[in-house]
């Protein structure tokens, strides 16, 4: 299944990142184009693209409900293994995306040049359900994760994660008063841009640490 990818970044970029979109909203959603953007500035090579739930809303003109399990992670591995690359390759996503992506990393990094992956936002238990904790794959990781998480997520915010006793290679950034999309409140003192820059900025680093 050939797919089309939104692309961004300098063509001789160390790297790429393979980027997935969140259950809601698309791979040309304002959040997807701030980090893609973002990185691109960096110096990264972004490819951003759509589950079939998303490419069949986008034709229908409404809203689909995401595809089960097997159809996201199915799609993911056929951008990566479709994608042909002379370079290191990432793959992460916003929210659904970035779990995904984590569930295929140890799959990947094993069989194509994926070198680790990134969560943005990562929905560690269903909204309004905190006893369904998503971390079992999570404690069997053999390539680096980063996830970088909202202080007040209501999937995963400070009161919370802490007690999951994470594991390296797993690592975890905080974005100041962010939600799930890493907006503050206005008495932060922060702002939406400057906490997806710095989310951009913790995702530069990783990146380099891992190629270094």
């Amino acid at each position: 299944m050939a797919q089309s990818l939104l692309s961004s970044g300098p063509s001789e970029a160390p790297a790429a990142l393979v980027f997935a979109h969140g259950a809601g909203a698309s791979e040309q959603s304002p959040f997807m184009e701030a980090i893609a953007a973002g990185l691109s500035s960096r110096g990264w090579l972004v490819h951003r693209f759509a589950f079939p739930y998303m490419r069949r809303s986008q034709e229908r003109g409404r809203r689909c409900p995401p595809d089960r399990a097997p159809v996201l992670l199915q799609c993911f591995r056929e951008v990566v293994e479709e994608l042909v690359s002379d370079r290191p390759v990432f793959i992460g996503g916003k929210s659904m995306g970035g779990r995904i992506a984590s569930m295929l990393l140890n799959e990947l990094s094993a069989s194509t040049a994926v070198r680790a992956g990134l969560c943005f936002g990562y929905p560690f238990h269903p909204l309004g359900q905190p006893a369904r904790v998503r971390t079992e794959h999570l404690d069997q990781l053999r390539a680096p994760l980063l996830i970088l998480q909202g202080e007040r997520d209501p999937m995963g915010s400070t009161d919370e994660v802490p007690g999951y006793d994470l594991k390296s290679p797993l690592q975890l950034q905080w974005i100041p008063d962010g939600d799930h999309s890493f907006k503050p409140r206005k008495r932060s003192g922060r702002t939406e841009a400057m906490n997806l820059d710095l989310a951009v900025d913790f995702a530069h680093q990783f990146m380099g640490d891992v190629l270094a």
